[in-house]
């Protein structure tokens, strides 16, 4: 029996931990992978992207630090009487405090976004250029963002650091060219056929009154987004994607949720299709999918396979 309960204890501790191993980022990889949301936020909210990344990098220790791996909170925002989402107790100022916890990293920084566009306190910030930088540093502090009497100092350091002034430029419209052109003999007009620029813009089309768009090359999560006034998370979770999967011309792209069933009731596999590329032909969610027809999520049909769309597929019974 002794034996018995050594060899319990090796094998259990011997497996591995269920809790999914954070990799570390570099500040350098955190703003290449949040500057496309941080600039949509900017858009959207008026709040500068430099400053956004800055306190994200400052706050979440380039998204390592335990209230941004186990909350997805970046920007150290606490509950407050208004939160009524998931909480996340741990210590900082006190013991025991109440921060905010996101389902998603985008989550957080639309959040943060939301809660200085409608605090009075932060008001002011607003009427700054969305270029002053150091005046929006200095002004956090002064709305009582942070503790820390040198929190306008690291932020202006982080953005001055790794230029995330450049990325504020995005709100800038274009300037006119205001170059004084030199007099020339007038042209002789000719009658030539006007041609209309081709508009660049995607058709919204419908899969029933599922909206959707079919991706064109060049396209990017931050440039559809942009166009169809959608946050990046939205266009991921509607088309069960993740930040960093690649946009392939000719498939569509929906703007609003996917379905719990299709229209119509089967679909036979055909050679080269996936579960993903199925649930996106018939805009149906891949959860959805997987569940109907009983199936492990992550695994893929075989050739040929009968996949159920719209009830369940039954189980065998013995």
């Amino acid at each position: 029996m002794k034996h018995f309960f050594v060899f319990v204890t090796i094998l259990f501790c011997g497996l591995p931990s269920m809790e999914a191993k954070h990799t570390r980022l570099t500040a350098e990889e955190y703003i290449a992978k949040y500057k496309d949301g941080a600039i949509a936020q900017m858009k959207k909210y008026k709040v500068p992207a430099s400053i956004t990344l800055a306190q994200a990098l400052l706050e979440s220790g380039n998204g390592n630090s335990e209230l941004a791996v186990k909350a997805k909170n970046h920007f150290g925002i606490k509950c407050h009487s208004s939160w009524t989402g998931p909480t996340f107790i741990k210590d900082d100022d006190k013991k025991d405090e109440c921060f905010r916890k996101y389902s998603s990293v985008y989550d957080s920084y639309r959040d943060h976004s939301k809660f200085l566009a409608n605090q009075k306190r932060y008001a002011p910030l607003f009427e700054l250029k969305i270029t002053d930088y150091k005046g929006w540093a200095k002004g956090l502090k002064k709305a009582g963002y942070a503790t820390n009497p040198k929190y306008p100092a690291l932020l202006i350091n982080l953005i001055e650091r790794y230029e995330l002034y450049q990325y504020d430029g995005k709100y800038k419209a274009k300037k006119k060219d205001n170059t004084v052109k030199q007099d020339k003999q007038p042209i002789k007009k000719e009658n030539k056929p006007v041609v209309k620029a081709k508009s660049n813009k995607h058709k919204i089309l419908r899969l029933g009154t599922l909206k959707y768009i079919i991706i064109k090359k060049g396209d990017t999560f931050y440039s559809i987004a942009k166009e169809t006034d959608k946050d990046l998370w939205q266009l991921y979770k509607y088309n069960d994607m993740k930040e960093g999967d690649i946009l392939t011309p000719g498939k569509k792209l929906f703007l609003q949720p996917k379905r719990n069933k299709a229209k119509v009731p089967y679909h036979k596999v055909k050679e080269g299709e996936t579960m993903k590329s199925i649930s996106q032909h018939y805009g149906i969610k891949l959860k959805a999918l997987y569940k109907k027809n009983n199936m492990q999520p992550g695994s893929e049909p075989t050739l040929g396979q009968q996949l159920y769309l719209r009830k369940y597929k039954p189980t065998d019974s013995y």
